[in-house]
């Protein structure tokens, strides 16, 4: 009966030895053969048991077996030690570096960082303010009635009776004017809030650019160059434009710039409501009342101010045809840029 548990176990352990390819099954087959309460000592405590004639037989071949089983044994384990080295301390030089993912600026950022080097090349200084907003600055001081649509709550985000996330970044215009004597020249870029309902063409948040410049014998023509001027630089200078009048209640005269559509290149299509134009930003002389507001002399002084959607600039200059992906974080369409 020993004999044959002796053949069985060693018979089991040569199975079992060769499938044996890293430590944990290593030592799971030392505990299960070699261990103090492993198979091997089970035999060597049933030979005391073994009738006398049979001990000096069954003794050498437990031996054997055991010696056998010890030499496989630490012959798989070297093999297996030396292995597990050789793969965690190899370096292959011809294997190419692991590169790490860099991120990038979001386009509405290099956008508004394009847009603010133009005009910081033409003399304009860059100033910001706050986006919580008071009604006077947002609205009242820039010559909206108390009557004006974009008071009512469908269009703007009203905090309180006094207080709203800005619709506009023309407030900082008057924020600058109560602190500075002109010459004033200048750009705000920002985010602004209106309570529209989401599309492919407008959105409830979005990032705005205004400018103004205040003098004496501040012109039409003078900003209608500035403006070109700026077009030709950030499209190209084969740019089709063209000015429209327009109004704004901080503004008159008033007008808006449109540019050739990108998609149809003036043919006429659905993005363009088959016009061929796309309109890219509303301008104009600033309005004697808002010097009032902040006591300039309308008189001596004259300014011109603009604002323009950075959202939509990049839609017109990239060729981007819904401005709900600006804010989605796909990656898909971030590096692309």
């Amino acid at each position: 009966m020993l004999d044959e548990k002796i053949e069985t176990i060693h018979s089991e352990f040569l199975k079992e030895i060769p499938e044996a390819d890293n430590s944990k099954k290593i030592e799971e087959i030392r505990i299960k053969y070699l261990s103090r309460n492993g198979l091997l000592s089970s035999l060597f405590e049933e030979l005391k048991n073994a009738p006398k004639e049979d001990k000096p037989l069954l003794g050498k071949k437990l031996n054997e077996m055991r010696n056998s089983i010890a030499q496989t044994f630490e012959q798989a384990k070297a093999k297996v030690d030396t292995t597990g080295k050789f793969f965690e301390n190899k370096i292959d030089l011809s294997l190419p570096g692991i590169t790490r993912a860099i991120g990038s600026k979001h386009i509405l950022t290099q956008t508004l960082d394009e847009i603010k080097n133009i005009f910081k090349g033409m003399g304009f200084s860059v100033t910001l303010g706050p986006e919580l907003e008071s009604d006077y600055y947002n609205f009242e001081a820039l010559n909206f009635p108390h009557d004006h649509p974009a008071r009512d709550m469908q269009d703007t985000y009203f905090i309180n009776n006094n207080f709203l996330l800005r619709t506009h970044t023309t407030p900082v215009q008057v924020r600058i004017m109560e602190k500075e004597e002109p010459p004033i020249r200048a750009i705000m870029p920002g985010r602004v809030y209106r309570n529209e309902a989401v599309s492919a063409r407008s959105y409830c948040m979005f990032h705005q650019v205004d400018g103004i410049y205040v003098d004496t014998d501040v012109s039409f023509a003078e900003l209608k160059a500035t403006l070109v001027s700026f077009a030709m630089q950030f499209y190209g200078s084969d740019l089709m434009y063209r000015f429209r009048p327009s109004f704004f209640p901080f503004t008159e005269p008033s007008a808006e710039m449109d540019i050739t559509c990108f998609l149809c290149h003036g043919s006429g299509c659905k993005i363009c409501k088959g016009s061929g134009w796309l309109e890219i930003l509303g301008c104009g002389m600033v309005d004697p009342n808002v010097f009032k507001s902040v006591n300039y002399d309308s008189e001596k002084y004259t300014g011109y101010a603009f604002g323009m959607g950075i959202e939509r600039i990049g839609l017109l200059k990239y060729g981007i045809d819904d401005i709900r992906i600006y804010f989605e974080n796909d990656l898909r369409f971030l590096k692309q840029f």
